[in-house]
């Protein structure tokens, strides 16, 4: 940290091996057992960052001054204190790398105090340990993929840190509401034998759907009309064709619809579905269209 940094070192390793109960020695082993359970999740989780510093620097790299500085900072994370990234003036760094370490910890700070600490306590803890564990290692200078590895983690950590969250989907839009058709039914049409006005057995069905769609209509009526082919005179087509309809009537009345909600007609061959010539027989013109008003 300091230039007397091996002073202190020495320093620290007489406390540990003579008086383990004071000094630089007594906060490394408090830090090694400390409980966060108080404060809040960023100092939680911070206190575990300083505490991975802690034993690093202590158990591994036995550079004392360091673990027992860090030490202190993590216990004083773990009683709930908001302790705040490493300052640059505080460290002896090469002077090429005292612009990089500036910029980052500037990101840094943005990031914790625009809602970092709060929002993303975990993410905020680890960026901020990364970045003292960073400074630490750039001052000595000597560990090259130490420094890399402290340095690439601060960053993806800051990187999380400073992502905008998702925007939340968008409102599905609603659902557009059913069309309800204005249109009348189409006519339920009815074919006949030729020369013939009973309702053909397969045809009921028909009847029986045109009643099912009146229900769901308020005050229908019936239009009932009936046609002929252009086979025998045309006196005798009207009469048929009336048949036809009266035919009809009687099954719709059958089937519950009331007499006076059902008009007759007859148009003989004059409406021809298929135009043919004088006297020629064709199915689709003998018919009864149902029309439902």
């Amino acid at each position: 940290m300091f230039p007397t940094k091996l002073l202190g070192a020495l320093a620290a390793l007489t406390l540990l091996s003579g008086c383990a109960g004071f000094g630089v020695g007594y906060d490394i082993e408090n830090m090694r057992n400390a409980n966060a359970s108080g404060g809040t999740a960023f100092t939680q989780a911070l206190t575990e960052e300083y505490r991975q510093i802690t034993l690093f620097e202590a158990d591994e790299m036995y550079d004392w001054q360091d673990a027992g500085y860090f030490s202190q900072k993590g216990l004083r994370a773990a009683g709930g204190e908001v302790v705040l990234p490493e300052e640059i003036s505080a460290w002896h760094l090469p002077a090429d790398k005292v612009g990089e370490l500036t910029d980052a910890r500037a990101r840094l700070v943005t990031a914790l105090d625009a809602g970092g600490r709060e929002n993303k306590p975990e993410r905020a803890a680890h960026a901020q340990g990364r970045f003292d564990c960073w400074i630490e290692q750039q001052e000595e200078n000597h560990q090259p993929d130490h420094i890399a590895a402290c340095r690439d983690e601060f960053y993806a950590a800051l990187a999380e840190l400073e992502a905008k969250p998702a925007p939340a989907p968008a409102a599905a839009a609603p659902a557009p509401a059913p069309v309800i058709s204005s249109a009348a039914p189409k006519p339920f049409v009815l074919l006949f034998d030729f020369d013939s006005s009973s309702v053909r057995g397969g045809d009921f069905s028909k009847l029986d759907d045109a009643v099912s769609t009146a229900s769901g209509l308020d005050d229908a009526e019936f239009a009932v009309t009936g046609h002929a082919d252009r086979a025998g005179s045309e006196e005798y087509n009207i009469d048929l064709s009336l048949q036809r309809a009266d035919a009809v009537r009687a099954a719709l009345i059958d089937r519950g619809v009331a007499p006076d909600a059902i008009s007759v007609g007859g148009r003989g061959e004059a409406e021809s579905a298929v135009p043919t010539a004088d006297g020629v027989r064709e199915q689709a013109n003998r018919r009864v269209e149902v029309i439902i008003q």
